[in-house]
């Protein structure tokens, strides 16, 4: 059952893979054109058909895809999102169901993959942990971001999560652009993402229900970076604790 169980989930993966690379190429052209349209309207035009891509993709996979708390984006305000951080299949959750133009922080060396590079340069703020020219170059960035009224999605955990416990502990990036621009940070959390693409089995998924919960805004206001680091840690550790496995039928 088990040999079976592992066949399947390599035919599942490669079937994904191949129908995101034909479906990406799809879209490809119409998600650079809209770099002719200033932003943020034209973020709003390439997160928009970033959501129908992989609303498609996940139905012809065979996930079923959940979003909550949409409604905690309140219209006019531009947020600091914070992801946890489990599985590659987080990055096509994430940046394209944030209700509004947004960015992600993204390593540089992505980039260099032909095609996608291009896309992926569009989609994000670019960043080379190992240069710290880079990571204020970033870091100003993601500043510009939010003052053009775009969210910014931020993974504090700064890599996947492959331990047991719900959240690794967080990097102060977020915190501090929080803090120094009075943007509020808005937690979500990503559920069974660990479960379609386990990080730990090569060339191996399994489809499955996805969920997006977009939890109530934290003011930066009157704390520190690090306090509001705390802050932000332990409400989405307890959200995640009290929520997993217990998804919506």
């Amino acid at each position: 059952m088990l040999l079976m169980k592992n066949i399947l989930g390599r035919i599942w993966a490669l079937w994904a893979l191949t129908t995101f690379i034909v479906s990406f190429l799809i879209i490809l052209m119409p998600s650079l054109l809209t770099g002719v349209v200033p932003n943020p309207k034209g973020q709003d035009y390439f997160i928009k058909i970033a959501r129908k891509w992989i609303r498609a993709w996940l139905f012809i996979i065979g996930c079923r895809l959940v979003v909550k708390g949409a409604a905690h984006f309140e219209q006019g305000k531009s947020f600091i999102i914070t992801c946890n951080h489990n599985s590659f299949m987080d990055a096509p959750l994430s940046s394209p169901f944030i209700p509004g133009p947004n960015k992600t922080i993204a390593k540089s060396t992505f980039t260099k993959v032909p095609l996608f590079g291009w896309y992926y340069k569009r989609g994000g703020v670019m960043v080379n942990r190992q240069s710290d020219e880079s990571r204020r170059k970033s870091y100003e960035e993601m500043k510009r971001v939010l003052q053009t009224g775009m969210h910014m999605c931020i993974y504090p955990e700064g890599t996947r999560n492959r331990t047991s416990a719900p959240l690794k502990p967080f990097y102060n990036g977020a915190f501090k652009l929080a803090v120094e621009t009075g943007h509020a940070i808005l937690p979500a959390i990503l559920f069974n993402t660990k479960n379609v693409l386990p990080p730990g089995k090569f060339f191996y998924g399994w489809p499955g229900k996805l969920e997006v919960h977009f939890l109530r805004p934290l003011s930066p206001m009157g704390l520190s970076a690090e306090a509001l680091k705390e802050r932000v840690f332990n409400t989405m550790s307890e959200y995640y604790q009290t929520h997993v496995g217990t998804s919506t039928p």
